[in-house]
């Protein structure tokens, strides 16, 4: 009984603080409209604020305590609502939240970056080691102070949101901001607001909760997952019940972590009570959802193009991918190849999320999870090489991934977007973990009790045995894998996704089945991540859990969005950037660099869903793509480039900024040659490249050439009108 009433006091104090988070994220959302999924990263560097004045610069606590959660938070939630969320008005809600994922990663990298992971720094309690008896138990005082703040919280909140004209005002704008301006509402200083008293929030459940978990950057960070399940149960609306959800969620917390020991065998393996109690009570709540209705067409600033591919164009991608490839594997040395290695497979990892986010706009977070899977069955079924793994790697991932969209066939936007995200983090914090069992007389052991030895593919005999071989071999799966993308927006398949994406309940009027469509696509999009896992555990040869973090799936989510993810050329920069060393070689000490860097880029292009590589490289390269002697100009430069460095007239350093030169600048040249009256009489009558229609009036004028190109587009060459029609 005892141990009884300490779990629960326990789990009460968890509760709280789990309270005070998701009471924050319903806040900022009730008031916004925006899911703020830097919720947890924001009271993580508050907690390490809090120890830099409490600790690094001896400040008595209450100053340091109310220094950040009074002053420096709200200071900080205001300006990223001012510098950052203010300017995303009008699009999506999907962009928003892969903004609220930028904020998460650049926080995280500067949290590592200012405060090294390597060094311990503990974090008392508030008045440590004093009591209260309750009940014939200890009650720290601590526990009492999480309690105490969580009832002032929610009383507040509640009395601010039903009971004041500012929350009246802060309601209003989330329902139509446009007329709530008309009754004499400022919006913008509403949604300031909002994230002010959010960062707060936030950053006092960090503070009161570092002391439990230690001061760890990723676990502080994903606390916030542990709160997404109260947020939910309260319909992210509903404070009462989110306080609900979260007294329900601190309470099984503890008492599954208390008798964890007494627990059956099966009950551990199954279900994971140590790691995943949230997760799982966010998957049900989730499914408690009520069915989102069909969407229809909504009006945004910005809307995202996904032109469609030519088949010469597709083919000439692969193809230099694969010439590319060859020709580098060739000039870089030995010590790099082990990293560069594993560009493929996280480009094939990224090529999955096109179809699926890109074509259909379905949010997926787990793209990695379905990667590890991949990984998983290439180890097991991959003995000797056998090629027939990979077979499996693609249809075990695919059968999985047809299970995990059952949800999207009810939930749409943040909540699908939730609910991959949880099966992200149960998959590498349980799933993958299970250790060695037996069960009917087979022995299971899916992780190979946390390590995997992966064979490279064996073909026709062949055994990819140096790494140089599978960084070629990863070309050609790239190539193949960018092929089939391709040939999916290609198809009549590619244009119901473009349809679905556009609205639901349009592609229902017109006889589509959207359920269908997004069954099949998550099933085609987990197939290809699979894939890519299996490919990318035969570069890593041998790896346990860490690359499969979900963390690092958000990165590569990130990239792509930076990228564009409706352009195969984003999937090779996210190959490229992620695996490659030379952030790491220009900047050794700078560890957290590309994780910062990726974050502010997203920060800033989130703006923009098309992307940098279709807005300002592709639409450069497209007046080349009509030039063949332009082409085959700069083909040749880069080939002459390349033979120097083979024959040592330049050094690596040199080879790789003067190849690069040549890709930037060859766009510029051609544009100022076409310039000349003679090459503008040439083009007068030139096509523009099929990719380029679709920007017609965007980055194209209205021109005789732009009019020629689409009549031929839409099969309207050969008709001609008479000037008596016209009359």
């Amino acid at each position: 009984m005892q141990q009884f009433i300490i779990y629960t006091f326990s789990g009460l104090t968890t509760a709280s603080i789990y309270a005070i988070a998701a009471m924050g994220l319903v806040l900022t959302y009730t008031a916004t409209g925006v899911f703020n999924f830097s919720h947890g990263a924001m009271g993580m560097i508050a907690a390490f604020g809090y120890w830099q004045m409490r600790f690094g610069w001896n400040w008595p606590a209450p100053v340091a305590f109310v220094a950040v959660v009074f002053v420096v938070a709200p200071l900080f939630g205001a300006a990223l609502e001012i510098g950052i969320m203010r300017r995303l008005e009008g699009t999506s809600p999907t962009t928003k939240l892969v903004v609220t994922i930028s904020i998460l990663l650049s926080l995280l990298g500067l949290g590592a970056w200012v405060w090294d992971p390597q060094v311990s720094r503990p974090l008392r309690r508030f008045f440590e080691g004093d009591k209260v008896k309750v009940l014939g138990t200890g009650l720290p005082y601590h526990q009492l102070i999480a309690l105490g703040f969580a009832v002032v919280v929610a009383v507040g909140l509640r009395v601010l949101l039903y009971r004041s004209r500012i929350g009246v005002a802060m309601r209003a704008c989330v329902d139509d901001r446009s007329l709530a301006a008309l009754n004499g509402v400022r919006p913008n200083r509403i949604s300031m607001l909002s994230w002010a008293i959010g960062a707060s929030l936030a950053a006092l459940s960090g503070i009161l909760v570092s002391p439990t978990i230690s001061l760890n950057g990723v676990a502080l960070t994903l606390l916030i997952v542990n709160t997404y399940a109260a947020a939910i149960i309260g319909r992210l609306r509903n404070l009462p019940m989110t306080f609900v959800g979260a007294l329900i969620l601190g309470l099984a917390n503890d008492y599954s972590r208390g008798y964890a020991d007494r627990l059956p065998i099966a009950v551990k393996f199954l279900g994971g009570p140590l790691v995943s109690t949230s997760i799982i009570v966010l998957f049900f709540a989730l499914l408690w959802l009520p069915q989102s209705r069909l969407r229809g067409i909504s009006m945004a600033r910005i809307r995202e193009s996904s032109p469609r591919p030519s088949r010469g164009g597709a083919l000439g991608f692969a193809g230099a991918v694969i010439a590319g490839t060859i020709m580098v594997s060739l000039v870089i040395p030995k010590t790099n190849m082990i990293s560069v290695s594993r560009t493929w497979g996280i480009g094939i990892i990224a090529l999955s999320m096109i179809p699926l986010i890109g074509y259909a706009g379905q949010i997926s977070l787990c793209q990695l999870s379905f990667a590890g899977i991949g990984m998983v069955v290439m180890h097991h079924m991959g003995a000797g090489g056998n090629p027939v793994a990979l077979l499996w790697a693609i249809g075990i991932s695919a059968v999985v991934g047809l299970i995990v969209a059952l949800p999207s066939l009810r939930l749409s936007g943040i909540y699908l977007a939730l609910s991959t995200a949880a099966f992200a983090v149960l998959m590498d914090r349980w799933i993958f973990q299970i250790p060695k069992f037996t069960l009917f007389g087979h022995t299971f052991d899916m992780f190979n009790s946390g390590n995997l030895e992966i064979k490279t593919t064996r073909f026709f005999g062949l055994h990819l045995k140096s790494y140089r071989d599978m960084f070629i071999f990863g070309s050609f799966a790239f190539a193949l894998a960018a092929l089939c993308v391709a040939a999916v927006r290609r198809s009549a398949y590619g244009q119901r996704l473009i349809a679905l994406k556009d609205s639901e309940a349009a592609c229902a009027t017109l006889g589509m089945n959207p359920k269908l469509a997004k069954l099949s696509v998550f099933a085609l999009s987990a197939g290809i991540a699979g894939f890519g896992g299996a490919i990318y555990g035969q570069s890593l040869r041998s790896t346990g859990i860490d690359p499969l973090d979900f963390l690092i799936g958000l990165s590569i989510v990130m990239v792509m969005v930076i990228g564009g993810l409706n352009s195969l050329g984003a999937a090779l920069f996210a190959g490229i950037f992620l695996a490659s060393p030379i952030l790491g070689n220009l900047f050794p000490h700078l560890t957290q660099l590309q994780t910062v860097l990726v974050g502010l880029a997203g920060i800033g292009l989130g703006k923009n869903p098309n992307g940098f590589i279709r807005r300002d490289i592709r639409s450069k390269w497209d007046v080349m793509l009509g030039h063949p002697s332009a082409m085959m100009a700069i083909v040749v430069v880069e080939v002459a480039v390349w033979l120097a460095r083979i024959n040592g007239h330049l050094s690596r350093w040199h080879y790789a900024i003067v190849a690069l030169l040549v890709l930037a600048l060859a766009p510029v040249i051609c544009a100022a040659v076409l310039k000349d009256r003679t090459a503008a009489k040439a083009t007068i009558t030139a096509p523009l490249p099929s990719s380029s229609v679709d920007w017609i009036g965007l980055t194209h004028p209205f021109d005789d050439q732009a009019v020629a190109s689409l009549d031929r587009s839409l099969g309207l060459d050969h008709f001609t009108i008479s000037p008596s029609v016209g009359q």
